[in-house]
Formats: C-alpha cells, structure tokens, sequence
C-alpha cells in the first residue's frame, strides 16, 4: 500500500545511521524535463529531530526517555529523494502517550524512571516517539517545546507567508530569546528575538540569564514577554507599569511588554542555580508563546554556565602532581610495598605512570586548549599540527587537554563532540585509519561491542559522504575531535591518508579537528606534497626540547608525590646533585623527559636493597651501564660499512619522514656517506651493489634492520624492496657518534 506524504508530517528517512532518523517534511516538489531522475523526480526538504543515540558521546549527560527525540532548533533545510523516506511516524509532546507507546516515563533530575512495559503492537512502538525539547545541533543546550502547537503554527505561516519562507524551511526554525554580558560587566541586555532562519542566534547563552531577562531584568531597562494568563512570576520584588511598544510592525499582534521600575532592582541569583516557579514546571500549555509566530522555546537548566565568563579565559592545568597523586600505590605495590619509599619512587618514575599534565608546559597546553576549543566554539573544522623531538610531553600534554575538553562538555561549558585516537604505531597499516574514525564518527561503542568488521574501502566511502554537505543524509556532523599521534608513520608513497585527514576539515559543516603530533618540526615542509600542506593550516605548536632546570622539575614533582602520605623524617632516595646530573647529561643529548625519567629510576631501583640515599656517583653507575648494553656493544663492534648502512638509513628516514625507506636509496645515501665519513683509516673503494646487498644480509641476519616479505614483495624489483631499522633510533645516534667523533655527530645532527 502507497502511502501519501503531506507538508508537516513526520517520517522516518534512511541514513547511514543504524536506525532510521526522524524528520518533517517543510517542503515538496517534482523535478521535471531532462533533469528528472528515474524515481519520478520527487524530491521532500526535511527539518531533523535527533535521537539520544545520534548525540555525541561526550556530551552533558541527561534522561531521556526510550522513545524520545529532539528537534533542531535550526539548520538548514536538506532536499532528499522521496525514495529515502521510508514512512510516516507519529511524534507527540504528551508523555502519557509516549507511556502508552511502551517507553519509559518522564525521569525528573535525581530520580531513575522505572520502565513501563507496552502491551501495544510493537510495530505501532517503532514509530510513535516523544517530544518534548528543542535542541541546538552545535551547541547541545535544551529547550521546553511543545511539537505540536509549534507544528499548527509554522505551517500557518507557511500559508499566508512568501514563497522563499516555503522554500528555505524558515517556518521551521525556532526562535530562542538569547542575551550577553555587557563589556563592562553591566546587566544583560536585550537582544533582538530570532523568528527566521538565516539570523545570527547566539543560543550559548545561560539557561539562567535567559530567566533572568524574562523575569527579573536585574534592574535594566529591558523589556520582557507577557506569558500566558495563567502564569504569575511570583518572583518580583518591583512594581510594574505596562508598556505596549510593536516589537514587530507588521501584524500578527505581538505580545505585550512590561516595563521594570529601576528604582528597586530585583536581587541577582546565581546563574547555576535557577529558580522554578509554577509556571516553568506547569503543564506545556503554559508555555510562554508569541501569537502568530513560531513560539520562543524556553529554555531548560542543562546550559553552559560559565561559557560567557570563559570566552576568553584558558582554565590552567591540574596541579603538577595531581595525576600521580590519584594513582592509588597500595594497588600496584601492597601493604607493604607501599610504605617503602624507595619502591614508590620506582613506580612514580616509571615513565608509563603518567600524571594528568606535565611541569613546565603550561603555555603548550593553553595554546592547544585555547586552539580546539574555539573550533568546538565555532563549530568549523580544522587541523592543529604539534611538534617535538621525542620526549618531551606532546602527546601526554594533549591527552591532558582532552582530558579538560571532556571535563567542559559534560558540565555544558563546552559544545559536545565524539574523540578518537589514532596511533600510527598500533594499527596495521595507514589505512585502517578510515575504520576507526567511521566508529567515532557514528557513534559506534567499540568498547562494548568490539570494533566495527568494515573494509578500509567502504570505511573512506562512508567518511567522504559523511563529510559532503550535498551527499549527506542525516541531522547532520557534530563535532569530532581526533589525535594523530606518530603521525610520521602514517605518511605513505601516495600520501592519501594524511590528505584525507587533512581535506576533511577543511570542508564545509565537516566539524572535524585534527591534533597532528609528529617528531619532526619540519615534516610538512620536507616530506609531504603541495596539496597535503595547503590543507594543513597555519595553527603549529612547537615543543621545544626541555632544559636542564626543567628535567630537575619533571624528577623532583615526581620523588615529591612519592613521599605524599609517608613520615616527615623519610630520607631522600636520591640526592639532589644526583637528579641535577641526570639533567644535564640528558638535556645535552636529546632533551628526553623519559630518559631522564629512566635513568632516576634505576638509579633507585640500585640502592633500593641497602635501604640509603643515591649519590652522583650511582647515578654515573648507571648511566656507564645504560651505554654499555648488549646493542651498544653490538654497534661498536660493527664494520665501518655496517655503521655506515646504518647512518644512510637514519638519514634517508629522517629526510623521507617514513620509517620504511626503499633499498635503492639506501644505497645512493650509502654511497654520499661514504665519501663524507671515511677516513685514512677505512676502506675508500667503492662498494658494488652485491657487496651492499652483503652488508645488508649481515644486518638483516643479526636484526639490527628488517626487510619487507612476501609475495608481493618477490615480485617487485631489488631496488623497490623496503627495509627498516629494527634498532632505536637515539640508541644508534649515540653510540655512531661515540664510534665515530665529530664527523659523524655532524652527519647525524647529533
């Protein structure tokens, strides 16, 4: 049986999501001529409700009730083909109806519903929802809605309104009665009211400033809505005179303004905790409504309460130790073990225990925060590239900063979005990067239900419809917040994945952000192509290699948490001097944090039997013993061609920007080297390709370097075959240049 849609009814529309999403139809029409498709041509404009499902997962949490959606308060009207309509639904404001639809009842704040079970046709079920809230799709504030009175209302615009009203789903907006703060800290001022699409709504404003302009004004001279006639604000502390003033000079009739008396302004309430009055928690019937116009949607308690407070502001990281402080010692060492000062400090410095935001970085992180969180706030997309030697807090700094966003969204001081982590070391190969964004993307739980079995292909199909504003079907892209960690891995021949993930923000209504962390500073610019560096933006943030002072902070906020909760009188575990020439040994080198870290705690983990405090002395100990390991002795026994294959490699990985380089310019590098770093004392003859080939075996034997298997790699020629270095990279450089002197500490950048 054909079923016949109408303008204003609500249907159920096929999308990628795992549900059909709900929307109304606000416009009609045929295609005709040449142009019309084989379906007929039909094509419906569509106004989205959205399901709790579809809402990003970090977000302010709220109940909701089995069967129920929200309406966009606005957005732009999308036309889809009739085919995609699936079929009519029922959308109802009535909770009594939602019960008898077999969801569960409305759940007041602090007290869980009990489920109500249906005894009505499922299928009946599966297409009656409820409606109560509109909501804003960028910013996730919630307002009281009345569906169907907002319903009869728009589509008796619609008839006595223009042409363009009908074509552009303007009727279908929802006017919000929005304010800010002045800028020198004065009352709130009225705003104009926002009827039509196309207008600037700032709809972040507080729920409570709302209530506050409608019904106290805090002594301004603002004007306020006349509700319904049986609602009273029982909270006015003034006398009031009425004052009819048009809002709007053409009919329909607006409603009536009152006028506040400054001579005794009403006391100010805290904007977090909003009062209720009868009229706000009475029937929907009461709902304050503009005759002739859409309604103004009311505005509920779950809003941003600091958002105009923190425009500008950056909230500073937790306290240094903070993180480590949380961690609970007496889980991981025991009764015991977590009295002894000695083995809690080998825990604190171990370089996996990570505290909540790392020393000496604070203008990292506010640049960071201060860069995403103006993207969630604006609701564009864009790419965030971080940079750093190895070690030096990247992307522990951004985790903190993730940790932070998450904290404002789920206290409504920041716009929702959807994070994902992508680590160029822990998937297969660079494309399986499609797969996990697409999770993120829609709503997928992996955590609960385990990765999604889709192909890298289908992934990227999916992900460029998603972010096309004319392919995409839905209620449209909330924000998406993804890190990019070891970006330098994900680099290929083709470059497609870093492309992509660089494109996508830059499309329109994308909402997608890209925090990019590689090694390289310099990696845009010397490995990736023109059009991969047009879309990587111009937001770089550089960390910059700690400093003697700054590693003897990192060490000391550690050994100071490890003494939390022990006696007064507990001895030091290592001396001062000895952390102070760790530092510096360090911070010549490289700068590494997690050396540094490392060193420390085997520093300790050596005195920890005879109970006494570490000297410098043990800290030399350790370090002769941390240079002279099985791979280093192994390095200062190689030949001069082996050290040198060796170089080319971390040369050709370091100008390349990928850790698999192919055999042939292994060889070219091999051979630049070789007229470089030779000396009087090594051989100066040219080697051919099959003595290269033989060091490479040699390598290859002793896994100091691997080479690509397979079939498909039988089959490509010689030079083709990709080789890696199986060894750590500032292992070698150290004990090269060691070998090696200043000649070769220059070629490496040493």
């Amino acid at each position: 049986m054909r079923e016949t849609f109408s303008l204003g009814d609500t249907v159920l529309v096929r999308t990628s999501s795992k549900e059909p999403s709900i929307a109304v139809i606000v416009a009609i029409w045929e295609v005709v001529g040449e142009e019309a498709p084989d379906n007929g041509g039909i094509r419906v404009n569509l106004h989205w409700f959205i399901r709790p499902s579809e809402l990003p997962r970090i977000r302010a949490q709220r109940p909701h009730m089995e069967n129920e959606i929200y309406y966009n308060t606005s957005g732009a009207p999308m036309a889809v083909s009739s085919a995609s309509v699936l079929s009519k639904c029922v959308v109802s404001s009535n909770s009594s109806e939602a019960q008898d639809s077999g969801s569960t009842g409305p759940k007041r704040r602090g007290v869980r519903a009990k489920t109500v079970k249906s005894t009505n046709d499922p299928e009946a079920n599966r297409l009656r929802f409820y409606c109560k809230y509109a909501r804003h799709p960028l910013q996730g504030l919630f307002y009281e809605f009345e569906w169907e009175f907002f319903r009869g209302e728009a589509l008796a615009n619609l008839r006595n309104g223009e042409e363009e009203e009908w074509l552009t789903g303007s009727a279908w907006d929802v006017g919000i009665a929005s304010a800010e703060p002045t800028d020198d800290g004065e009352s709130p001022r009225k705003r104009r009211r926002i009827h039509k699409a196309g207008s600037d709504a700032d709809s972040s404003v507080d729920a409570a400033e709302v209530r506050d302009l409608v019904s106290e004004s805090e002594g301004s001279d603002g004007d306020d809505y006349q509700h319904d006639e049986d609602e009273e604000d029982q909270d006015d502390a003034a006398p009031e005179t009425s004052d009819s003033e048009p809002d709007v000079p053409t009919p329909p009739r607006t409603p009536r303004k009152r006028k506040r008396d400054t001579s005794a302004p009403a006391t100010p309430r805290t904007p977090r905790t909003p009062r209720r009055t009868a009229a706000s928690t009475a029937a929907p019937s009461a709902t304050p409504r503009r005759r002739g116009r859409p309604p103004l949607a009311q505005p509920t308690p779950h809003s941003k309460a600091a958002l105009r407070k923190r425009r500008l502001a950056v909230r500073p990281p937790p306290p240094t130790g903070a993180g480590l402080a949380a961690l609970d010692l007496e889980a991981h060492l025991g009764k015991v073990g977590s009295r002894d000062p000695w083995l809690r400090a080998m825990h604190v410095l171990h370089v996996a225990a990570r505290p909540e935001a790392l020393p000496c970085r604070e203008e990292e992180y506010k640049q960071v925060l201060r860069a995403v969180d103006q993207l969630l706030e604006e609701g564009s997309g864009g790419c965030i590239y971080i940079s750093g030697v190895p070690g030096t807090g990247k992307t522990a700094t951004v985790h903190a900063v993730v940790r932070e966003l998450k904290r404002m969204a789920e206290q409504s001081e920041a716009n929702p979005f959807a994070y994902v982590e992508i680590n160029g070391l822990r998937i297969p190969e660079p494309a399986a990067a499609y797969g996990l964004l697409w999770e993120a993307v829609c709503g997928h739980d992996a955590a609960r239900d385990g990765h999604m079995k889709i192909s890298s292909k289908e992934a990227l199909r999916l992900l460029s419809k998603h972010f096309s504003s004319k392919a995409r079907i839905g209620p449209g892209a909330h924000a998406c917040v993804v890190l990019m960690d070891e970006l330098d891995q994900l680099m290929t021949t083709k470059q497609d994945v870093v492309y992509n993930f660089f494109n996508w923000p830059t499309l329109a209504e994308s909402k997608l952000i890209v925090l990019a962390v590689a090694n390289t500073m310099d990696l845009p610019e010397r490995v990736m192509s023109r059009r991969v560096q047009s879309r990587l933006g111009f937001v770089r943030i550089n960390f910059q290699p700690y400093t003697t002072p700054q590693l003897e902070k990192i060490v000391h906020a550690r050994l100071a948490t490890a003494k939390e909760g022990l006696p007064a009188d507990t001895p030091n575990v290592i001396a001062p001097d000895g952390v102070k020439f760790a530092s510096m040994k360090v911070s010549s080198i490289s700068g590494d944090a997690r050396r540094v870290l490392d060193i420390c705690r085997r520093t300790v983990e050596l005195v920890q039997p005879s109970k006494r405090t570490a000297r410098t002395d043990d800290v030399k100990e350790v370090i002769k013993v941390m240079q002279n390991s099985p791979t280093a002795a192994y390095l200062r026994d190689l030949s001069f061609h082996e050290r040198l294959m060796l170089a080319a490699m971390l040369k050709c990985i370091k100008k390349e920007g990928v850790e698999e380089i192919k055999w042939g310019e292994v060889q070219r590098q091999h051979i630049i080297y070789l007229n470089i770093l030779s000396s009087d004392e090594d051989p100066a003859r040219r080697p051919s390709t099959g003595e290269l080939s033989m060091v490479l075996d040699s390598l290859l034997a002793s896994r100091a370097m691997i080479c690509e298997e397979g079939v498909v790699a039988t089959r490509k020629p010689e030079e083709e075959r990709r080789v890696a270095l199986n060894l750590e990279h500032s292992e070698i450089e150290r004990v090269l240049g060691e070998v090696g002197g200043t000649k070769w500490k220059n070629a490496l950048s040493i």
